[in-house]
């Protein structure tokens, strides 16, 4: 008998996720649903309690150090906190700021979800959308939740809800194209070997290419070819980057589902909402996207007509944890996952809090390596044990010591 989607999706995610699925939003008719989609993304997010007096701003400032950009933020009454942006600050800060800081100074710390909204409209901003506005704001929000979560020694997670999980498994993430099947999977099983990973990510299709392929044939030959290599016991997933038509990323769906891959990412252009429904309605194998999303309202279509079985929002592109949570509360209550996208270097440690307290993010969360570098800014150090990784469990990020990561830090302006 066939596999229907929905129980291929149940085998995967497991009966808690069909559980608490069932008590979201009841079936009815598509306005219904919209509206119960919006009434849950917008319940407040952000616990303040234990803050009973203003925490105003009074610096925020872009800091280099070597490779590393950080956000610092400071309150008037010495409060401070930090985040670690991603390598687009490196072309992004005029935004952060121009037109991102100087929203927040002046601001209680404690209303950050309005400030979300506010920066939004500041001088306009609402006309940037997209990556180059939710990244800056994202490292603002970033900076500030750590500062709060200092202020009443509680993680990030802890400040966005309730801990659900201390170790976070995760699938290691190939970023390469341009090997050989027969070289992707050599890489792959290195990975493997490196991180303890029971799961892995590889790239289909050209990126963004019209149907194209990296090389000739080099999907159709790596999809099979991991599996034979790396075995039963490694789950696969498959990541086309926008690379398809409909009837073409079917076509590679059906491979993916004979390998039986645990997921198959973005496979037509990110913003074919449509296109991409018809191929999520067309296979078994749970089809995921929403990376390169920056509309909370495009996200609730795409929920509420299920194009898509899984929900991806990023971190840092999508405007930090506030908004991706709001997101995981319309996926949630329709009963689907949300397993965030992220961005490199740092963005896994993001990603691990954001998976600490959100109840459905499916098997494994995206590692794209990086914890050797990151470790001991965190004491605890970052740990992965038996193919997760270990949740900070200080306050706020977790960071030690804010002063001995910016003491040579320079502005930048």
């Amino acid at each position: 008998m066939p596999i229907s989607r929905r129980r291929w999706f149940r085998w995967i995610a497991g009966p808690g996720v069909w559980a608490a699925g069932a008590r979201g939003v009841e079936a009815g008719s598509e306005e219904a649903t919209m509206e119960g989609l919006k009434e849950a993304a917008q319940q407040p997010v952000l616990d303040v309690s234990g803050l009973d007096s203003p925490v105003v701003i009074d610096s925020l400032r872009l800091l280099r150090s070597g490779r590393d950009f950080f956000v610092h933020v400071r309150s008037r009454n010495g409060a401070e906190g930090l985040a670690v942006t991603n390598s687009r600050a490196t072309y992004l800060y005029p935004i952060l700021n121009q037109l991102v800081i100087p929203h927040f100074l002046g601001k209680d710390a404690r209303h950050l979800e309005e400030h979300l909204f506010g920066v939004y409209r500041y001088r306009s901003n609402y006309k940037l959308q997209g990556l180059a506005l939710w990244c800056p704001v994202a490292w603002v929000e970033f900076a500030i939740l750590d500062m709060l979560g200092r202020m009443v020694g509680r993680s990030l997670g802890q400040l966005l809800g309730t801990v659900v999980r201390r170790w976070v498994p995760f699938y290691v993430a190939s970023g390469r194209r341009e090997t050989t099947p027969e070289e992707e999977v050599e890489y792959l099983q290195q990975l493997v070997h490196q991180t303890g990973a029971h799961a892995v990510k590889f790239r289909v299709g050209g990126r963004m290419s019209r149907n194209a392929d990296a090389l000739p044939g080099r999907t159709e030959r790596l999809i099979p070819l991991a599996r034979r290599a790396l075995g039963p016991r490694i789950d696969l997933h498959a990541d086309a980057n926008s690379s398809y038509d409909p009837p073409q990323a079917i076509r590679v769906g059906r491979l993916l589902e004979e390998v039986e891959a645990i997921y198959f990412e973005e496979p037509c252009p990110f913003d074919h909402l449509e296109e991409t429904k018809r191929v999520a309605d067309a296979l078994r194998i749970p089809v995921a996207g929403g990376e390169q999303e920056y509309s909370q309202w495009r996200f609730r279509w795409t929920i509420a007509n299920r194009g898509v079985d899984i929900v991806q929002p990023d971190l840092h592109y999508y405007g930090g944890l506030i908004r991706s949570t709001r997101v995981a509360r319309m996926a949630a209550a329709m009963g689907m996952p949300t397993t965030v996208h992220i961005s490199g270097g740092f963005g896994f440690v993001y990603m691990i809090h954001f998976a600490s307290v959100t109840p459905d993010i499916g098997p494994y969360q995206e590692y794209k390596l990086g914890l050797e570098r990151y470790r001991d800014w965190f004491d605890p150090p970052l740990e992965i044990r038996e193919g997760a990784l270990r949740v900070p469990s200080g306050p706020g990020v977790g960071i030690r010591q804010i002063e001995e990561l910016i003491r040579d830090a320079k502005p930048v302006p």
